[in-house]
């Protein structure tokens, strides 16, 4: 078990010493609060620290007032989330003038419920739209394995952090796979739960569509605590589902026996450096994972996603756009003016085919219970890289990093990211997908692997 005032303590190990007295809350904040302050100046992954707040919460679970699964874990939040009190910057400078937030997200309230304590707000592509975690209000978070390369986003902030060690558990958002595109470059364990399963409430918006939010950390377990703990309906989200909380901790160790698991081809199997399909290869021979299958039309789902994407986020920000234009990253502006001009007819045509791909990929769990497919193309580009070669083929960064993901969340299948790394080498991931609401079985695979040490994440 690791110190549990040390950056290499997992949520898990630091409630536990809590709770049994080993260790004080206020000891765990006042360690991570002194982590972050001499972290920072490296990895710039957070834009606002709490510390008064966290040392108050931490004072009230050591005087008994409240206890939990999560008790005395520090976490932070991608700055989409509400804290109240602070503005919801979504990664802009514009929001910094809004309003200040009436109270905390859904997801920030259930976690504190469950004894974690809120430490502060993540840097963050702007308003979401972005995979390499650089920012041009707050500059760029930076990787901890290697701080010339990016973080990948738009979760940037939120891998960083715990590939730091700055904090065990981190909140993100994912819409086209901005927590599995940081959890694959910083080599860590990363939620994308199904579509609806969390409660949006209290997050500022991108994509409705395809909005989801989940958790970064490095070990399963405490995935599979903080999911456990945010699980549940809410009525403040119209697309929550209304569906009962299935804890995921108490089969989290059952291992795989029965679980049929298949490794994503065609699509899948192209278009990465080899890097990406040694790792998927890796996972599927720990696993006994020798069939193929594939998800049908994958490529024309990736481009719906982005049609969705443009039109969903351009109509969001038109506003923004006509009265402040020039507060924007030219290249997020450049992207929603785009999104503004895109024919309505091409947005029906998205969303059509969207139900009819859905229904074809899910014909697929009939005879699979998992699939298996690289999470990134590559592993980090450098800071500031514009533009990568991938098979051959010269592509453009930032709409590319997600490749892999976008077909996935188009359709809003529950995904667990796994790291891999070799000696010498950044970490990169591989996407366990599985059924809608089977976050369970996507657990388990991911703790069987961690448990035979083919996936471990540790902090920087």
């Amino acid at each position: 078990m690791s110190d549990p005032l040390s950056k290499a303590a997992t949520s898990a190990e630091i409630a536990r010493a809590v709770s049994g007295g080993a260790v004080t809350a206020s000891a765990v904040v006042d360690a991570a609060l002194a982590r972050i302050a001499a972290a920072e100046p490296t990895v710039n992954a957070f834009t606002d620290i709490v510390a008064d707040r966290a040392r108050k919460r931490a004072a009230a679970i050591d005087s008994g007032k409240a206890k939990g699964p999560l008790a005395g874990v520090p976490f932070a939040v991608k700055n989409l989330f509400d804290i109240e009190g602070l503005p919801t910057r979504a990664g802009s400078k514009i929001n910094v003038d809004g309003p200040r937030a009436a109270r905390d997200g859904a997801l920030v309230r259930r976690l504190e419920d469950a004894g974690a304590i809120l430490v502060g707000a993540l840097n963050m592509g702007e308003y979401a739209y972005d995979f390499t975690g650089e920012n041009a209000h707050y500059g760029p978070s930076r990787n901890p394995h290697d701080p010339t390369r990016m973080t990948g986003g738009s979760s940037g902030g939120s891998g960083a952090a715990v590939a730091a060690g700055e904090v065990p558990l981190a909140l993100g958002s994912d819409t086209n796979g901005s927590i599995r595109v940081p959890s694959s470059l910083c080599g860590l364990f990363g939620l994308k739960p199904t579509y609806g399963r969390l409660s949006r409430a209290g997050s500022f918006p991108f994509v409705d569509a395809f909005d989801h939010l989940g958790p970064l950390a490095r070990s399963v377990e405490d995935l599979a605590l903080s999911f456990d703990a945010m699980q549940g309906w809410d009525p403040d989200d119209p697309v929550c589902t209304d569906r009962d909380i299935e804890p995921t901790v108490p089969t989290l160790h059952d291992g795989i026996d029965g679980l049929r698991i298949a490794v994503a081809g065609d699509y899948f199997a192209k278009g990465g450096e080899p890097e990406c399909f040694e790792a998927v290869a890796t996972v599927a021979k720990a696993l006994g994972a020798t069939g193929t299958v594939v998800l049908p039309n994958a490529a024309a789902a990736r481009a719906a996603a982005y049609v969705i994407t443009a039109m969903e986020g351009g109509q969001l920000h038109l506003a923004r756009l006509k009265a402040r234009p020039q507060d924007f990253d030219p290249d997020t502006r450049e992207r929603l003016m785009a999104g503004n001009l895109l024919p309505g007819a091409w947005y029906v045509k998205a969303q059509r085919f969207r139900r009819q791909y859905r229904a074809e990929v899910l014909k697929l769990f009939d005879a699979v219970d998992i699939v298996l497919a690289p999470a990134t193309p590559c592993s980090a580009p450098k800071l500031g890289q514009t533009m990568m070669t991938i098979g051959g083929v010269e592509l453009p960064v930032r709409a590319n990093l997600g490749l892999f993901t976008q077909p996935v969340s188009f359709i809003g299948l529950p995904v667990v990211a796994v790291p891999t790394r070799w000696p010498g080498a950044m970490p990169i991931g591989v996407q366990v997908i599985a059924r809608p609401y089977n976050e369970a079985a996507a657990l388990r695979v991911a703790a069987f692997l961690e448990k035979q040490g083919v996936c471990v994440s540790k902090p920087a």
